[in-house]
């Protein structure tokens, strides 16, 4: 059962992205992260937790609907679930029912991954998009977006390791 997206035309939301090139092709590279090993690549930064492990994954995470928990290193968890996914373009996702800090700044995130041919290799490109609580916008597009920005940085360079790696 899909729950309802979170993010509707009408929401004034927060975005931020990163991208990266890898000399990888756009599949291999899909087939590499979108199933990724979340401790594998999402280490703490800053003052954000790393993912310590997955918890109640329901499915194969390889078409929309499955649902899982990441479990944050903080003993924080949030509520995942696999929204989109088109085999070797795309894929997203939403977050809910954050158990730390960003359950007092945001009602959730809707999480996209692209992989765009880019000559011989991809250019990945991630964006999360964050729905502010009321009150809160300014907090997530001030102080707090430069600080996620280098958290996504690091694990879309841990990513593209992962996709360019020898089999």
């Amino acid at each position: 059962m899909r729950a309802p997206l979170l993010i509707d035309a009408g929401d004034k939301t927060v975005s931020i992205t990163v991208q990266q090139r890898s000399s990888a092709a756009p599949a291999t590279a899909f087939r590499r992260i979108a199933p990724v090993d979340l401790p594998t690549v999402f280490h703490r930064v800053g003052p954000f937790p790393g993912v310590r492990s997955v918890a109640n994954q329901t499915e194969a995470w390889d078409h929309a609907g499955p649902t899982r928990n990441p479990q944050f290193d903080d003993g924080s968890q949030a509520d995942e679930q696999l929204t989109e996914y088109t085999d070797g373009v795309s894929f997203a996702y939403q977050l809910t029912g954050f158990t730390n800090v960003l359950a007092r700044l945001a009602a959730g995130v809707r999480g996209e991954w692209n992989f765009n041919p880019d000559g011989d290799g991809t250019l990945i490109r991630w964006t999360y998009e964050f729905k502010p609580l009321p009150g809160r916008r300014w907090i997530l597009a001030g102080p707090f977006a430069p600080l996620w920005r280098r958290y996504m940085a690091a694990a879309l360079d841990r990513c593209v390791r992962v996709a360019e790696a020898p089999l």
